[in-house]
């Protein structure tokens, strides 16, 4: 029996330390990718208490800022939780509030000063999404502000009462949400780590010059790609959508208009991958730049959790992030049925895709110089 030698050890540990350190995929995993993980959670948790929500509130009652109702929408600004953003009277609350795929709201209703003056009693109606984060912390804000009001007015029963009603025709779950999240996400996953793979991978072993003695062309090369991951994208979204209504009771609608974005997704990172794959010097640098592009996409596109309940600069940034519009496009197909931001949606993919398809295609080079 050999006994163990402290030498053999420390080469032996040498010897791996050097490969791990040449392997560019593992050091990512080990050491970049945590950090990427607590950067993108830290900002969104610790700072997501800070920035105002948008709430959208109709005052029926006297515009003068010194009525009761012009008092309680002040107030509502001051708490720095909530920013009131004015909706016309002659609107219907309840379908201006559906149309913008809102997640709260404030109705101010007729008469709400001369009962509070009179010391009568008057509700508030606070419109909300109980599968959205922000829902909570409105009406906790709310709350306070009725309450100070009801300890103004000295009477001995709160003249100021708030009921709930939820914006859609249904309660949203979250379920609901996670479903056009989820199927975003494989939208993206799918395609852009197989192309940066197989483009990379194909560069290194000389694939793409045997493909350049065929007749085939790099745009036939690069669509048939697109078609076969449309393919699977249409496959994923079917197979989640029975889960999540099967099985969780998921409330979302399918309709003709989520395929746009099964089509104009795929395309775009299908082309992204195998840009990324094109560009780099090597399967390692592709994987690693490919994760870099991929995972805050993943986490900042509103996939997991909503993108309103970030701090405003991450908002900011989702929104020059094309999974966002991949997502909220199937939001507003899937639950609010609000076409025209849709169709927004669809547009800013189709725009970004074209330009990404183009740049793909013309770096694409068969041979290496």
């Amino acid at each position: 029996m050999r006994l163990a030698s402290l030498r053999r050890t420390l080469s032996d540990l040498k010897l791996f330390g050097r490969g791990f350190l040449r392997n560019k995929i593992g050091l990512f995993f080990s050491l970049v990718f945590p950090i990427i993980l607590i950067l993108l959670f830290g900002s969104i948790f610790s700072g997501s208490g800070t920035n105002p929500i948008q709430v959208y509130v109709q005052n029926r009652d006297s515009p003068a800022p010194t009525s009761p109702s012009g008092l309680f929408i002040r107030q509502l600004n001051q708490t720095n939780v909530i920013q009131v953003v004015p909706v016309d009277n002659s609107t219907d609350f309840s379908q201006y509030l559906l149309s913008h795929s809102a997640a709260n709201g404030i109705l101010v209703p007729q008469g709400f000063s001369a009962n509070y003056a009179a010391k009568n009693r008057v509700n508030v109606t606070i419109y909300t999404n109980p599968a959205d984060a922000t829902s909570g912390i409105v009406i906790g804000a709310t709350n306070g502000v009725i309450n100070g009001l009801n300890l103004q007015s000295a009477g001995a029963n709160p003249v100021i009462g708030l009921q709930k009603q939820t914006i859609a025709s249904q309660s949203f779950k979250y379920i609901d949400f996670l479903v056009p999240g989820l199927v975003g996400f494989t939208v993206l996953t799918s395609p852009m780590f197989s192309l940066v793979n197989i483009s990379s991978e194909y560069k290194k072993r000389k694939l793409f010059k045997q493909l350049s003695l065929t007749p085939l062309t790099k745009g036939e090369w690069l669509t048939s790609k697109v078609i076969w991951y449309t393919i699977l994208s249409i496959l994923s979204f079917l197979l989640m959508t029975v889960v999540g209504i099967g099985l969780f009771g998921a409330h979302i609608g399918i309709s003709a208009l989520i395929l746009p974005f099964l089509v104009i997704g795929p395309l775009f990172f299908v082309s992204l991958g195998m840009l990324v794959g094109t560009v780099t010097k090597s399967v390692e640098s592709a994987a690693v730049v490919g994760n870099l592009i991929t995972f805050p996409m993943m986490f900042l596109s509103g996939t997991f959790f909503p993108v309103n309940t970030m701090p405003q600069y991450l908002q900011n940034f989702a929104h020059v992030l094309p999974l966002f519009y991949v997502i909220d496009g199937l939001n507003q197909v899937m639950i609010y049925s609000n076409i025209s931001q849709m169709l927004y949606d669809v547009a800013v993919l189709l725009a970004g895709a074209a330009v990404v398809f183009v740049l793909a295609v013309s770096l694409f080079k068969w041979r290496e110089d």
